[in-house]
C-alpha cells in the first residue's frame, strides 16, 4: 500500500505482507504472531507521526489483510496472538493527531472500518475456529485496548506500570469509536459503576485490579508472561476445528481496471453516474467449468468463483465508501447465468464443512455484512439477463429497496428471483439474523412460504406475491419509476438518510454487533460534529497544544 501525499489521493486497499510497515506476521506451526510495530513516518496521510504505536488507517489495512492471509495461506494456524513488538507499550489507540485533522467523514469511515476489522477477528472466532490471545505487553490505551477487547483472551504484563484505558471521555471529549464501551459491557460484563470509572480516568488499570474488574483475563509478571501467553495460546487451540496438515491458499493481489467513473473486475463492476449521484455495482455469474470437489477447489485457490467474487465486491465497496463519498445511492445488479450461481452453492453447500470452503463463506458473510452497515442507499434492480439467484439473491434482500422488472407477455425475458439455502441463514447479517428473518421480522408465515418456494425461479409477480421485492413494474413503467426513485433519494438529506437506513436494516433483534455500529452511527457522529470535540476549543482539537479544552456545559 502507498502512503497518501496529498489529501485527495485515493485510499487503495490492496496490500500484502511484503508492504507492510506496521505488522509483522510470524506463523510458527499452529500459532501466529501479529506484531505490531508501527513506524513514526507511515502515516496514509501527512501532518502527523504515528507516535507511541498510535494507528491510523494504513495500520488497519495491513491488519485487515494480514487477517486474511491467516485465514487463507495458514489453514494450520488455529491461534493468533497479537501483541507489541515495541518495549512497555502495546498501542496506544487511534493517533490522536491524526483525527484533529481529519474531516469528519474520514473520522466516522476510519472508525467504520475499524470496527468492521475487529468484528472480523471475532467472526473468525465464532466461526472459524480461529482464536486470538491479546499478549499487552506495555500501556493500551483507547483503540488498543479496544484491539484487545476482540480478541478471546486479553494477557497483561504485570510490571507496576502497564496498565489498559479507554481515556477518550476525559482526554479528547469522544467517546471509544471502536466499540470499547460496548465490549467492556456486552463482552467482559464490566459492572457499569466499575466501566464508569474506568472510561472517566485517564490512567487506567493494572495488576489484579484489572483481572478483578474482568479487564483482562490474566496478568503474569515479565518473567513468566511469555509462558502465559503461550499457555493461553494453547488452550485456546485445542477447542479448534482448523486443519493440523493442510495447504493453503495464496491470496493473489485483487486486480482491477480503473477510470474516472468506473471500477473492473473479473466478476464486479462499478459504474458512476455522477450527475445522478449512484454508483451500478454488477456482480456476474460464473463462466464455464467450475470446481465440484475439494481437488479442484484447492486447484481454483483464489481464482475460485466464490472467493474471488467475496474478494472483488469487498474492495469494491470500501473504494466506493472512503473515496467516493457524495455517491449516496448503489444501484445492485447481477448478470449471467443463474443456474450456473445454484451449481455454485450447491457445491459450497456441499462442502461446508472443508476448512477452504467454510472460510470462503465466511469471506461472503462479512462481506455481504458490509454491504449492510454501509452508509449508502441501497435499490436492487432485477432485470432481464439477471442472475439474482442463491448466495446472489442476498443482494436483493439486503437493498432498501428492489425493483423487479415484470414481463408476463415474454417468459423467455422476463427475470427470475431464485432462493436456496443460503437465503436462510448461512450468510447472516450482523445481528445473526438472515436477511430473509429481518424481512419478516421472523414470522413463520411469510418464512415457511419463501423455503417453500425455495429452488423455483420465480417471476416478478410471484416474487411480489411472496414479499421479496417492493414494487414489479412493467417494462411501459420501468424507466420512469426508477428514475424517479433515484431522483427523490438523491433530493433527500444524506444525514438523514443514513439515520433512516441503519434504523430500518435492523430493526428489531439487537447484539453487541448492532449496538456498536448504531453507537457510531448515531453518538459517535454527532460527537465529532460538536464543538466540545472539535471546535476551536474542543477537546480533539486542542489535545497536545499545552491549552486546556473550553467545553459548553449545556447538558444536550
Amino acid at each position: 500500500m502507498t502512503a497518501q501525499t496529498t489529501a485527495p489521493t485515493r485510499v487503495d486497499y490492496r496490500t500484502d505482507p511484503t508492504q507492510y510497515r506496521h505488522w509483522k506476521l510470524v506463523v510458527d506451526g499452529a500459532v501466529a504472531r501479529l506484531s505490531l510495530d508501527i513506524a513514526e513516518d507511515g502515516g496514509i496521510r501527512p501532518g502527523y507521526k504515528l507516535k507511541l504505536n498510535s494507528y491510523d488507517l494504513g495500520v488497519d489495512i495491513e491488519l485487515h489483510d494480514a487477517l486474511n492471509r491467516v485465514r487463507f495461506e495458514h489453514p494450520q494456524v488455529r491461534t493468533v496472538i497479537v501483541t507489541s513488538a515495541k518495549d512497555r507499550i502495546f498501542c496506544s489507540g487511534a493517533n490522536i493527531f491524526m483525527l484533529g485533522v481529519s474531516s469528519h467523514a474520514w473520522k466516522v469511515n476510519f472508525c467504520k472500518f475499524t470496527n468492521e476489522t475487529r468484528n472480523g477477528i471475532e467472526d473468525s472466532s465464532k466461526h472459524s475456529g480461529l482464536k486470538f490471545v491479546a499478549a499487552v505487553n506495555g500501556a493500551c490505551a483507547g483503540g488498543g485496548y479496544e484491539l484487545a477487547l476482540a480478541c478471546d483472551e486479553i494477557v497483561l504484563v504485570d510490571d507496576r506500570s502497564s496498565a489498559v484505558s479507554l481515556p477518550e471521555v476525559p482526554l479528547l471529549g469522544v467517546l471509544p469509536g471502536t466499540g470499547g464501551l460496548t465490549r467492556v459491557t456486552d463482552k467482559r460484563h464490566v459492572r457499569h459503576d466499575l466501566a464508569d470509572i474506568f472510561c472517566t480516568s485517564v490512567e487506567g488499570v493494572r495488576g489484579q485490579r484489572a483481572v478483578d474488574w474482568r479487564l483482562v483475563d490474566r496478568i503474569a509478571k515479565p518473567a513468566q508472561f511469555a509462558a502465559a501467553v503461550d499457555d493461553a495460546a494453547a488452550r485456546l487451540a485445542q477447542g479448534s476445528h482448523r486443519p493440523a496438515n493442510a495447504n493453503g491458499v495464496a491470496l493473489t493481489r485483487v486486480e482491477r481496471e480503473e477510470s474516472a467513473d468506473s471500477l473492473r473486475y473479473a466478476h464486479v463492476s462499478v459504474d458512476i453516474d455522477r450527475t445522478r449521484r449512484t454508483a451500478t455495482l454488477t456482480l456476474k455469474a460464473p463462466t464455464g467449468a467450475q470446481p465440484t470437489d475439494i481437488a479442484g477447489i484447492e486447484a481454483a485457490g483464489a481464482a475460485w468463483w466464490p472467493l474471488a467474487l467475496a474478494r472483488q465486491l469487498d474492495d469494491a465497496i470500501l473504494n466506493l465508501r472512503t473515496n467516493e463519498l457524495d455517491i449516496g445511492t448503489w444501484l445492485l445488479k447481477t448478470e449471467g447465468d443463474a443456474q450456473a450461481v445454484l451449481a455454485s452453492d450447491a457445491t459450497l453447500i456441499t462442502h461446508q464443512d472443508h476448512w477452504l470452503v467454510r472460510e470462503t463463506i465466511g469471506a461472503l458473510r462479512r462481506t455481504f455484512a458490509r454491504l449492510d452497515v454501509s452508509s449508502r442507499s441501497l435499490f436492487a434492480l432485477v432485470e432481464s439477463g439477471s442472475a439474482f439467484a442463491g448466495s446472489l439473491a442476498e443482494l436483493a434482500l439486503a437493498a432498501d429497496r428492489t425493483y423487479m422488472l415484470a414481463l408476463p407477455d415474454d417468459a423467455e425475458r422476463a427475470p427470475r428471483l431464485t432462493l436456496n439455502e443460503f437465503n436462510f441463514g448461512l450468510l447472516p447479517m450482523v445481528n445473526d439474523q438472515s436477511r430473509l428473518q429481518r424481512r419478516f421480522y421472523e414470522e413463520a408465515a411469510p418464512l415457511e412460504a419463501a423455503r417453500a418456494a425455495a429452488g423455483t425461479p420465480l417471476d416478478a409477480d410471484a416474487a411480489l406475491a411472496l414479499g421479496l421485492v417492493t414494487a414489479a413494474p412493467d417494462d411501459i413503467d420501468w424507466d420512469d419509476e426508477i428514475r424517479i426513485a433515484i431522483e427523490e433519494r438523491a433530493a433527500m438529506s444524506p444525514d438523514s438518510l443514513t439515520g433512516l437506513e441503519a434504523n430500518l436494516r435492523f430493526a428489531s433483534k439487537e447484539n453487541m454487533n448492532t449496538r456498536i455500529f448504531g453507537r457510531l452511527t448515531a453518538w459517535q457522529n454527532w460527537i465529532f460534529n460538536r464543538p466540545n470535540a472539535v471546535g476551536d476549543k474542543g477537546a480533539l482539537k486542542v489535545y497536545g497544544t499545552g491549552e486546556k479544552a473550553g467545553f459548553d456545559l449545556n447538558r444536550v
